[in-house]
């Protein structure tokens, strides 16, 4: 398996240690933008790492970092989510840490952008004005102070399902901050997809799995195709 270890500029950074990525090549000779992926609440799994092996097929640089290297996800769940709401924490050392290990690849043209999902939505957000080229936010919850999240921000791309109630709202607040910003950005919500409808499969455990298709939580491929082609379009223009 492609992963690698990030954990001596971790150790440098502040980060986890150990701090693992699954780093995806594109086919051919680089070298290539970097794009840091970022997972959801569930962690590493198979939808996450083929999320970075669609956006390697795209021609990008994918390093999914697993902010759970230090403990697995029952020990760095909480810590995770504290880092959310707070702005700060060793989630944002880590996301760090992806980025320059990126940037300083010889596979790497210097160029970086981020995506997440879910909670990985929210880090992209939060992360947008530190040195990235551009993001890709989806279904990431907004922060409290909006305005200054996004003062300074790189461009980006945000996608919402209108069938995701806690999110409803989040799709004109943001198109409405970005603009007042002037942050170049495509915002869309798509009404027919719910959250984490960018995944090709179920997530999370099993037993929950029920309960979650109620609350449409999953794939809705429709939606995905359109959102997935607005990503891929607006990382070509803003990493290559």
């Amino acid at each position: 398996m492609p992963y690698v270890d990030l954990s001596e500029l971790a150790r440098q950074r502040g980060g986890s240690q150990p701090l693992r990525g699954y780093l995806v090549k594109p086919d051919g000779d680089g070298p290539w933008p970097g794009v840091v992926v970022v997972h959801e609440a569930w962690g590493v799994d198979d939808v996450m790492r083929r999320q970075a092996e669609r956006l390697a097929g795209a021609g990008n640089l994918a390093l999914l970092v697993d902010l759970y290297s230090q403990g697995g996800a029952a020990r760095c769940l909480v810590g995770t989510f504290r880092s959310v709401l707070t702005g700060s924490g060793r989630a944002f050392r880590d996301i760090e840490v992806a980025r320059q290990w990126l940037g300083q690849s010889s596979d790497c043209t210097g160029k970086t952008g981020i995506i997440g999902f879910c909670m990985g939505g929210a880090f992209a957000l939060l992360t947008a004005k530190s040195g990235f080229d551009a993001s890709s936010v989806n279904y990431g919850v907004l922060p409290r102070d909006l305005d200054s999240a996004l003062d300074g921000a790189c461009p980006i791309v945000a996608s919402y399902g209108g069938k995701d109630r806690p999110f409803r709202s989040a799709p004109a607040k943001l198109e409405a901050a970005l603009t007042k910003a002037g942050v170049p950005h495509d915002v869309k919500m798509y009404p027919s997809a719910g959250h984490s409808f960018l995944n090709d499969a179920e997530t999370g455990p099993g037993f929950l799995r029920p309960l979650m298709r109620v609350a449409g939580i999953g794939p809705e491929p429709t939606a995905a195709a359109d959102a997935w082609q607005r990503i891929d379009d607006f990382f070509a223009e803003h990493l290559k």
